[in-house]
């Protein structure tokens, strides 16, 4: 058989570390291949398409969309940039046929780069590298690439990788130019690089089809969709194929509608082929990993293997004295059933079961990973509880091995000592240091996984929120010790009712609040951070005695500390492993595991 080459197709994904701005650049290439009208309205970062996305500025998903460029239409895959989100990344870069690797251009290569850098050169892909944000004042594009240039070279890649195209690029301002020293005019040279570099893709266009379900999408009109790229062969509308699971079972099903990209939107077709990136429904019950091959000659393709995941924690049914106040799912099988639902979808998630029917055991790639899920299934109406995040442990010839991370961080240069003397106890270790570039230093750690839990909130507050810290899995390596949890305790409700001002004038004494005046409590409530290493009960619920007499100036207004306003994230790293987040559509709240005091004092005795 001979080999067919598609000139008019080119296959790519994005890749970057996280706001190196990977979603702007795509959509300077939509908006300049005339994919809107000219009078169309276009929000910013439309590929981010998710109310998390938009709110947050992050990619969680990869999305699909495609371009024309004098004639080659180009197929654009936009990736996530966050560590949790790892196992997006590789398993799109199965789709395509090279990456563009952006790099800010003041920032430099950062970790995310590293890793996602890492896992395209293992797939013997050559990458396009954009200098991206040139426009910054303090911009160093020259070092930069020569950053780039050792990074290539330190994760080993061969002789053809290393000679990488370079575009220097300002995505929000909408040109890209070869040379440093080129006018600023518009996209095309980014797209005369792509389609001069980027191999179209080869292979047999009249054998018997192969086509892998790299990502899956749900619509509720046509159910499960699958997408992924043709490796072989053509694909129809109403054609019949087989399916074949990772473990080399097969089932048949039938095509009922063929889609392929155009802008944003899919276009149905009745029939595509080879190097095509297609979006197939009718196969119900379809996973990623799997083939989609001929029904008379299937042959299964290789499927890349997933980062596992690092951390675990339990999600159980909402059990609090305020249980069913909000949410629209609250009972076990809900959570079930919206939890398996997700592992459809989620690669790197895993769910057990557990003893309990109520309880569930959900492992993920890091705190990020998990709070998406969290914040997701609480804005769709469920209501349950979670416990503290914990690492996940492997065992070798009887050695105790735990995740570690690669830590980089940068910070002004008065903060350092600050910064190192809280990673000390965590168990960090320093590999490097750089000279301040504009004030910041870069420092870079190996640390625990375990280590990170509860660190993010401490840096913000050290650094007054001028450090900017990233971590990305590195290895397994032996257990490290003990590392001491919170150094403070937490303020409990004493009794259930509504918080009144003068209880909480005198629950502040002992800490710092996270709730206001009417606020619902109940007993066994976290309503605050203790000044001390203990937890302390207060009564938010009191009220001033009233008496005949008035003592002059004692009845001033009672002035209250601003309270702390705690994120769902900030909660997950708050809570010590005797407390939980209890999450509702309307409320996040702390609470302790055990709600009756006594039986605390009886817990810690027994312990």
């Amino acid at each position: 058989m001979s080999l067919f080459t598609r000139n008019d197709i080119r296959n790519i994904a994005i890749i970057a570390h996280v706001d190196h701005g990977k979603t702007t650049l795509v959509d300077a290439m939509l908006k300049q291949s005339h994919v809107f009208r000219d009078n169309e309205k276009v929000e910013e970062r439309v590929m981010d398409s998710n109310d998390l996305e938009k709110e947050r500025g992050i990619t969680i998903l990869s999305k699909n969309t495609a371009v024309h460029y004098n004639g080659v239409k180009i197929n654009i895959v936009d990736t996530p940039g966050h560590a949790d989100f790892g196992g997006e990344v590789e398993r799109v870069l199965k789709m395509v046929d090279s990456v563009l690797l952006v790099v800010d251009a003041y920032e430099g290569a950062m970790p995310q780069t590293k890793f996602v850098l890492k896992k395209a050169l293992e797939l013997e892909l050559k990458p396009i590298v954009v200098i991206n944000k040139i426009d910054k004042p303090n911009a160093r594009p020259e070092e930069v690439i020569d950053e780039v240039f050792d990074l290539f070279v330190e994760l080993g890649a061969d002789d053809e990788q290393l000679d990488f195209p370079i575009v220097y690029a300002s995505a929000r301002n909408g040109f890209a130019k070869k040379e440093i020293d080129d006018p600023d005019e518009n996209m095309e040279p980014l797209f005369d690089v792509i389609i001069k570099n980027v191999k179209a893709p080869t292979g047999y266009v009249n054998e018997s089809l192969q086509l892998l379900a790299t990502t899956i999408d749900y619509n509720e009109y046509v159910g499960r969709i699958a997408i992924g790229k043709i490796e072989r062969g053509t694909i129809a509308k109403n054609q019949q194929v087989a399916i074949i699971q990772k473990n080399g079972n097969k089932r048949s099903a039938k095509i009922s509608n063929l889609y392929v990209y155009n802008g944003l939107k899919r276009e149905e077709v009745e029939e595509a082929k080879l190097g095509d990136i297609v979006a197939i429904a009718g196969l119900t019950d379809i996973n990623i990993g799997e083939t989609i091959a001929d029904s008379t000659n299937p042959e299964a393709l290789p499927f890349v293997e997933i980062d596992e995941p690092t951390l675990n924690m339990y999600f159980m049914v909402n059990d609090s004295p305020f249980a069913g106040q909000d949410g629209e799912y609250v009972t076990s099988r809900h959570l079930r059933d919206r939890l398996l639902k997700e592992l459809e979808t989620n690669v790197s998630l895993r769910v057990e079961e557990t003893d309990s029917a109520d309880s569930f055991k959900v492992s993920g790639r890091g705190e990020l990973h998990l709070s998406i899920l969290i914040e997701t299934m609480r804005r769709e109406g469920y209501e349950f509880q979670v416990s503290k995040p914990s690492v996940i442990y492997h065992e070798e010839n009887g050695k105790k091995l735990e995740p570690i991370e690669f830590l980089t961080i940068d910070v002004p240069e008065e903060f350092m000592g600050v910064v190192m003397e809280k990673l000390g106890p965590r168990k960090a270790e320093m590999i490097n240091m750089t000279s301040a570039v504009n004030g910041y230093s870069r420092l870079e750690f190996k640390i625990p996984a375990r280590g990170l839990i509860g660190f993010r909130n401490e840096f913000m507050t050290d650094t007054k929120g001028n450090g900017i810290m990233n971590h990305v899995f590195d290895s397994y390596e032996p257990y490290k010790g003990d590392i001491p949890e919170r150094t403070r305790g937490s303020l409990v409700a004493f009794e259930t009712g509504e918080a009144i001002t003068y209880g909480l004038f005198n629950a502040q004494e002992r800490g710092k609040l996270f709730i206001t005046p009417a606020t619902p409590v109940y007993s066994g409530m976290i309503v605050g951070e203790c000044s001390r290493a203990e937890d302390i009960d207060v009564n938010v619920c009191k009220k001033k005695h009233l008496s005949n007499t008035r003592s002059s100036g004692s009845d001033d207004a009672l002035k209250l500390v601003p309270v702390v306003q705690m994120t769902l994230e900030q909660c997950l790293e708050f809570i010590a492993s005797d407390e939980l987040v209890e999450v509702t559509p309307k409320t996040v709240r702390m609470r302790k595991k055990l709600l009756d005091s006594n039986d605390r004092k009886r817990a810690s005795r027994n312990k």
